[in-house]
């Protein structure tokens, strides 16, 4: 491969932490960065990132190990994460805490000024470091005031423009390939003005973050629908384990969508529970269930059990408050003043949607959908299955396997932006890219792209975009979500096959030739039931249950299974038929997601059952 001298262009999709890192490290590396994003950056959905950022920093004399978070992360994935990967990830994790600290972040520190750690899911040291309540907020501030620094700045004296050029409020469509089958441009659509326009790059990097608006309402911004992640499927851009679905299982709900109760409640000693009769004495008490289930953990076990076991509580033993889908997460005997220290962002936004005050009654949470541990197949350099076009954050599918940790996530994404980018250039230097985009490709592609919402906006049909959606995400926490079943998820397929063919019946109630939010969203839920489709038809196909994906056992009369104690019975791990990875694949005839497995690096850490008894 020869290498070319000339300037580079990178287009990066994508504000949130991942996309800035990527950034910043294409400039570092001589590169020039078009960062779109659909919101303002600092609006992206790593602001919502709470409790904090993984590193074994060991501030705590508990003798932690980057081993021990190796071991915690591939053991609380159940064993489907490349163990590669995730070595590489926590390896470099407290290299990334000590450059985020440089450029300003925050960190919340002991008196002494060390930076403090706390508890968090599935570990068994301290080893989460944080800034408040607000971690994701801090970091994503700081590393918009470095892209800042790009944004004023020239390469050289001779360049034409500046290292960085924000493109906020424009809607990532679709990527353009060469005559080749290489990435080599995007087309986006201007949110205000709504002009559609075709861009050339070098080298494509999506950073768009999670679907879990195909859920309807969930902990994710409303903003995070992944139809990005849909588009580039339709393209040809393979998906792997989409199936593994994280539900958090602290939440309040709203109506616009849920929020997260940070697991750093839990981290801190909070409690979950709910009244009962005392099995011995009849009497009325409170039951800290997760302490009686889990004792080696008690409240602090991963986000997969605590969720299923909320479940069970509220669902099959009908435990829940007032027989609703709630529990207690009980804060009110730590002392106040430490709690405004070190969770005091949380506990206010609970007094502000509720209106009581965590720091004096429980809360009241439930689980609900926040993350996916699946995405866009990657290789471990973040290169997708398409030449140029590569994938990093939680658009990825690469570091967590089938359950992801606690304040991994925010690891992951600063760790694939410290990767994708300097990847980026490499292949804009040295890859088999091909030929430029001619500007009658550009405007083929601009073209298309003009044409379908057009079509959009000409839809005159009964079907309400928003109820449809509604419906979807009904549909989807019915089927796929905490506990699954094959009847289930063979009759989600069915209805999802029938909500895609009603989307085109839907009528477009605004004409408006300026920031039409309505014409957009009509375009992202198709993507959307698409990408549920692929979510549902890979859950249906992995036969066992493994972190995230719960699949209840069903007789021969299809009826669900219990055992002497009444209790649902699920599938075991499955290691011979399925320690392997979920690739799905676009059918352009059918449209119908194709699934395969694929074989990954297990071998550093020999797969074991999990049990947190």
């Amino acid at each position: 491969m020869a290498k070319d001298k000339t300037a580079k262009r990178i287009i990066i999709v994508g504000g949130g932490i991942s996309g800035l890192l990527a950034t910043i490290k294409v400039c570092e590396a001589g590169g020039e960065v078009d960062l779109f994003s659909y919101c303002p950056v600092k609006r992206s959905h790593s602001l919502c990132a709470q409790g904090g950022i993984n590193a074994c920093m060991d501030t705590k004399g508990e003798h932690d190990s980057i081993y021990e978070h190796f071991d915690d992360t591939v053991y609380g994935g159940d064993f489907l994460a490349d163990q590669v990967a995730v070595k590489g990830m926590v390896e470099a994790a407290p290299k990334i805490i000590k450059m985020l600290d440089r450029m300003g972040v925050p960190f919340t520190r002991t008196p002494e000024g060390v930076l403090d750690l706390r508890n968090f899911g599935g570990q068994k040291h301290k080893r989460t470091c944080f800034a408040g309540s607000t971690t994701g907020q801090q970091i994503l501030y700081a590393l918009d005031e470095q892209v800042r620094r790009w944004e004023t700045k020239k390469l050289d004296k001779d360049a034409e423009r500046f290292a960085v050029k924000k493109y906020e409020f424009w809607e990532f469509v679709k990527i353009i390939k060469n005559k080749d089958g290489v990435c080599r441009g995007i087309v986006a659509q201007n949110m205000n003005t709504m002009e559609i326009k075709a861009f050339r790059a070098d080298t494509v990097i999506l950073a768009t973050g999670g679907p879990g608006q195909v859920f309807g309402r969930c902990t994710a911004s409303t903003i995070c629908n992944g139809s990005a992640v849909s588009a580039v499927y339709q393209q040809g851009a393979e998906i792997a384990n989409p199936e593994f679905i994280q539900i958090h299982p602290t939440a309040i709900p709203g109506s616009d969508k849920n929020r997260l109760m940070s697991e750093a409640c839990r981290g801190e000693g909070g409690r979950v529970w709910v009244w009962r009769k005392n099995p011995e004495t009849g009497e009325k008490e409170r039951w800290y269930f997760l302490e009686d289930m889990y004792p080696a953990y008690g409240n602090l076990v991963p986000r997969d059990v605590a969720s299923r076991a909320i479940y069970k509580v509220w669902e099959h033993m009908k435990l829940g408050i007032n027989g609703e889908h709630r529990v207690y997460l009980d804060l009110s005997h730590i002392a106040p003043d430490y709690l405004e220290r070190k969770l005091g962002g949380i506990l206010e936004m609970y007094s502000e949607f509720v209106g009581k005050d965590p720091r004096e009654v429980p809360m009241e949470i439930f689980p609900s959908v926040h993350y996916s541990m699946g995405g866009i197949w990657v290789d471990r350099k973040h290169y997708t299955n398409i030449p140029g076009l590569m994938a990093s954050g939680e658009c990825d599918y690469q570091y967590h396997g089938a359950n992801r940790l606690g304040a991994n996530s925010l690891l992951s994404a600063a760790y694939s932006g410290t990767i994708s980018g300097p990847e980026a250039m490499n292949w804009a230097k040295t890859g088999n890219k091909g030929p430029e985009l001619t500007d009658a490709e550009l405007e083929a592609a601009r073209k298309e792209v003009q044409d379908e919402y057009d079509k959009i906006l000409q839809m005159r049909g009964s079907e309400n975009a928003h109820r449809l959606h509604h419906e979807l995400g009904d549909l989807m926490y019915k089927y796929v979500a905490i506990e699954r079943d094959n009847k289930g998820l063979d009759a989600c397929l069915v209805e999802l096959k029938k909500i895609l063919k009603r989307w085109e019946d839907i009528g477009i109630t605004d004409q408006s030739k300026t920031a039409n939010q309505e014409a957009m969203f009509v375009r992202q839920l198709r993507n959307m039931i698409l990408y549920a489709m692929v979510i549902t038809k890979g859950a249906r196909m992995r036969d066992e249950s493994r972190g995230a994906h719960a699949k209840i056992v069903l007789d021969d009369k299809g009826e669900r299974v219990v055992d002497e104690n009444n209790d649902l019975v699920f599938m075991g791990r499955d290691d011979e038929n399925f320690m392997r990875i979920t690739v799905v694949s676009y059918d352009p005839k059918t449209e119908e997601p194709q699934v395969t497995y694929r074989e990954f690096d297990h071998s550093l850490i020999k797969p074991r059952l999990r049990s947190y008894k």
